[in-house]
């Protein structure tokens, strides 16, 4: 009976948590609310999937696990850059000056995962880097980088279908099979976004791991029947083709690849434990960087002449025949990898799609929820989807792809250079974001103990994060004005995304002064909002942590005491390692 259920209220999501993961979420909803109605009229099926009780005092839910989160880093980000047009940076600069770009922005994004990750384990929001901007420096730009990169989500869900696509099926098609199932399972819960996004990864992660053993050994000429080309890519002077100017064009390539390592930051708003979550997951940041685009790139690069035409049809060719890796398979010996990496390049659509929607929706609704977007899309139902920013997001994704009627390859080129150069500003703004949040924590007497996970070498990686994007801009913005034979549309595709998100900052900050009349544009520091969010008050991360490290060590010495060692044994190895 209802009147048999307590009225349960926690004050903190993290006192519970145990609690909550044990408890189904009907459960957990009866239990929040303390009744059950039972004369009330049951909303149609329709209006509970797409709306429930939606209403903007619900928030969402805090459901995924530890595991999500560090497989979302570990794989989330593998997209179908690295399977298809990977190739073609290596045929503009060759396998040495593709391998040196992608190990630029490699570093560069080493420091805005590491930079991000420090704030999202203390302050755990799904607007992330958004909702930093506008507390820790100005809402002008809080509100541009939440555009710029709400955007930047959209236009890259179109582009990877758009290089996917097969010509028996158009563009449009292909949307509609992709999107749609995808938009039905954002719709059921945030868990399920976690749960697949962890398979996909899982699945990507396997088959870059077996493609750089098969690679690496069919090279060294370790495949019986079928020698390996060995150095011969790197030597002759094809290690570095085109110079400077080439070398800058494949930034965007690597760009497309990378794109989605800040993911992490905003899975961390709706995980279960981002306090212990987050840097467990962004410390796999430089593993999954060195192994799963630096290694995979070498292989590519060993195994594939610059010249080879294959390198180029990756990036436009729809047969996954084109692919860098089934090439390699198949000369290796393996002619029916071709139909797994076909298999696997579909996973990798599904997800890079699904990470997309997530992103932008909650992009969308931490923008209406600061005020800062129509109030509609901070609207969240019961089971903490913003059905709303969905909806918009898919009428976006499919009205991206009208503008196929200009054809696939120009749009696709167009959307590759614009989400690029997104990226590029987007992130070098992370770092700004990160020396200011440093110095309103320094300001207000804060000790670094207190932050749950603490970044190293700083202020090394937002300075160089800061640094390497106004010299990868500067790069790119010269190698489109030199590139030939010439292009204007290159040289716009390349300024447009500083115009949007020039014009988004001023725009707002013309709002600010003119219609909000705010005068004071940058938040003095000593007014810098540390509390709001928080994972914990401040002067308790130590005590927490204390406690858990205590329950650990309570568990291993029962497990030790009930002859179970060895499970203590890989429990000591997957903390040291995580």
């Amino acid at each position: 009976m209802a009147a048999d259920i307590p009225e349960v209220r926690t004050t903190s999501w993290l006192d519970d948590e145990e609690t909550k993961e044990k408890i189904p979420d009907a459960q957990a909803d009866v239990l929040e609310k303390g009744s059950l109605d039972h004369g009330a009229k049951k909303p149609s099926v329709w209006k509970r999937v797409l709306v429930g009780n939606a209403s903007e005092d619900n928030e969402t839910k805090r459901a995924m696990q530890s595991r999500h989160l560090t497989m979302i880093a570990i794989g989330g980000t593998i997209g179908t850059g690295i399977f298809l047009s990977a190739g073609s940076a290596i045929a503009v600069a060759g396998p040495a000056g593709a391998l040196l770009s992608y190990f630029t922005v490699g570093v560069f994004c080493y420091g805005v995962v590491i930079s991000l990750g420090e704030m999202a384990a203390y302050i755990p929001v799904s607007g992330s880097f958004a909702t930093y901007g506008s507390r820790f420096f100005s809402p002008a730009l809080g509100f541009t980088i939440g555009c710029n990169y709400w955007l930047q989500c959209e236009l890259t869900a179109a582009a990877v279908i758009l290089q996917y696509w097969d010509s028996k099926i158009t563009a449009w098609e292909w949307a509609l099979v992709i999107i749609t199932p995808i938009f039905l399972m954002q719709l059921i819960h945030v868990r399920v976004y976690g749960e697949s996004e962890y398979w996909f990864a899982m699945i990507k992660v396997l088959m870059i791991i077996v493609f750089i053993f098969v690679g690496l050994i069919y090279d060294w000429g370790g495949v019986h029947g079928h020698p390996g080309p060995g150095l011969s890519n790197f030597q002759n002077g094809q290690a570095f083709i085109g110079g400077f100017s080439a070398f800058a064009q494949t930034f965007v390539y690597a760009f497309y690849s990378y794109g989605g390592v800040e993911l992490v930051s905003l899975a961390a708003g709706e995980s279960a434990s981002p306090h212990k979550a987050v840097p467990r997951a962004v410390r796999a940041t430089f593993f999954r960087i060195v192994i799963f685009y630096i290694l995979t790139m070498l292989t590519i690069g060993l195994n594939i002449n610059w010249q080879d035409p294959t390198l180029l049809n990756a990036a436009s060719d729809s047969s996954v025949a084109a692919s860098p890796l089934t090439v390699v398979f198949q000369r290796a010996g393996f002619g029916a990898a071709v139909h797994v990496v076909n298999a696997v390049l579909l996973t990798a659509v599904l997800s890079a799609t699904n990470s997309c929607f997530y992103a932008s929706s909650r992009m969308l609704l931490a923008l209406a929820r600061a005020g800062q977007a129509p109030r509609i899309f901070g609207w969240v139902n019961g089971r903490g989807v913003p059905v709303p920013s969905l909806l918009l997001s898919l009428a976006v994704s499919f009205v991206t792809f009208l503008t196929t009627i200009w054809g696939e390859g120009v749009v696709f080129t167009w959307l590759l250079n614009l989400t690029g150069i997104s990226s590029l500003l987007v992130w070098g703004t992370i770092g700004i974001i990160s020396l200011r949040f440093r110095a309103a924590w320094k300001a207000q007497g804060r000790p670094l103990a207190d932050l749950p996970y603490t970044q190293p070498l700083f202020p090394v990686l937002p300075l160089i994060t800061i640094v390497l994007a106004v010299a990868m801009f500067a790069a790119q913005g010269y190698a489109s004005v030199v590139q030939q034979p010439f292009s204007a549309r290159n040289v716009v595709a390349t300024y447009i995304g500083l115009a949007v998100y020039i014009a988004c900052y001023i725009g707002y900050w013309l709002y600010e002064l003119l219609w909000l009349r705010k005068t004071q544009h940058m938040v003095p520091l000593m007014e810098v909002d540390l509390d709001t969010d928080a994972v914990w008050a401040p002067g308790e991360g130590v005590r927490i942590r204390e406690e858990e490290a205590a329950a650990w060590e309570k568990r291993d010495a029962t497990d030790v005491a009930e002859g179970r060692r060895a499970r203590v044994w890989v429990r000591k190895v997957w903390r040291v390692l995580t």
